[in-house]
């Protein structure tokens, strides 16, 4: 991708008639990709973990898009159950899926433990993703071009996995653990893209950043100090709006010419900001024997054993 054929969502091909779920869709990245997609004539399921928002922003979207394909089904990442009950209720109504972004997150908060006893941030951003994906993927296996776009962070370069204390039970950090749960993403994104292609599934994983985007993230959950730093002083001076953040995940989703195994981030110095290009994943999330034992583990502490179809 040149300067000269810089990407922006003008140039999402024509959705209709094809179904995307995204994940974390009220607010920020989520909401400016839900918005692009259903300008572009998508079926979009709004995971959400507030019913009541999700039904305000249906509402808000449909304002804004008459005759917009819309539903808001409740998903609360961080606790498995109510990931299998999405999972089966979605199931139950579409025979097929086209794409699957996951992109809700948490970020830095005080230590919390999910419902079902693991660390929030690995359980929300890693496992709940990752029990997701396994779930839904024969209805994605069925889709039309079918994707599955997780985003991640420049984050993960910064992040260890240590499988030996994922809980924090040893000293927990809270950015830290955030740079550990993208790292995560990062490698389950790859990892995934491995094991399909083996398959010879017609599913595509691609990873996706958004750089340094203004949204909710750094206001909702963080400590105070990252808060303070991520928020109220470098987001009005750095970031960029949620909508330029949101293009590298909307071209990983609809973009004919994305391929399978790639990272998408922006073009400007940093990666911070910028045009979708792809970008360099580190060595520990590129590394395969990380990616068969975080695969391991996360089959372990979900629950869900992948079935990777063939074509």
């Amino acid at each position: 991708m040149t300067k000269q054929q810089r990407w922006t969502a003008a140039r999402i091909p024509d959705q209709t008639g094809r179904v995307h779920v995204v994940t974390g869709a009220t607010s920020g990245l989520g909401l400016a990709t839900t918005r692009a997609l259903v300008r572009a004539g998508a079926h979009v399921v709004l995971a959400v973990r507030d019913p009541e928002k999700g039904r305000r922003t249906v509402a808000q979207l449909t304002a804004e898009q008459p005759g917009a394909r819309l539903e808001a089904r409740r998903l609360d990442l961080a606790d498995l159950d109510s990931v299998q009950a999405f999972a089966d209720g979605l199931r139950a109504d579409h025979a097929r899926l086209d794409v699957l972004v996951n992109n809700a997150g948490v970020m830095a908060p005080p230590r919390t433990l999910s419902a079902q006893g693991h660390e929030l941030q690995f359980a929300a951003n890693h496992l709940g993703h990752f029990a997701l994906t396994g779930l839904l993927l024969d209805r994605l296996n069925a889709g039309r071009d079918p994707r599955v776009v997780t985003v991640s962070s420049i984050n993960h370069r910064q992040g260890v996995l240590r499988f030996d204390d994922l809980g924090g039970e040893r000293g927990y950090r809270p950015m830290a653990f955030y740079n550990r749960s993208k790292l995560a993403n990062a490698v389950f994104g790859r990892e995934l893209h491995r094991r399909l292609t083996a398959a010879g599934s017609p599913v595509r994983s691609l990873l996706a950043h958004p750089g340094y985007a203004r949204t909710n993230l750094q206001f909702d959950g963080p400590v105070r100090l990252y808060r303070v730093l991520f928020g109220h002083l470098g987001g009005p001076l750095f970031a960029q709006p949620a909508d330029r953040g949101a293009l590298p995940q909307l071209y990983a989703a609809t973009a004919p010419e994305a391929r399978g195994g790639e990272f998408i981030g922006p073009d400007g110095p940093g990666e911070l900001r910028g045009s979708p290009t792809r970008v360099r994943l580190s060595d520990a999330a590129a590394d395969e024997e990380t990616g068969r034992r975080l695969w391991e583990v996360s089959e372990r502490l979900t629950g869900v054993k992948y079935e990777v179809p063939g074509p």
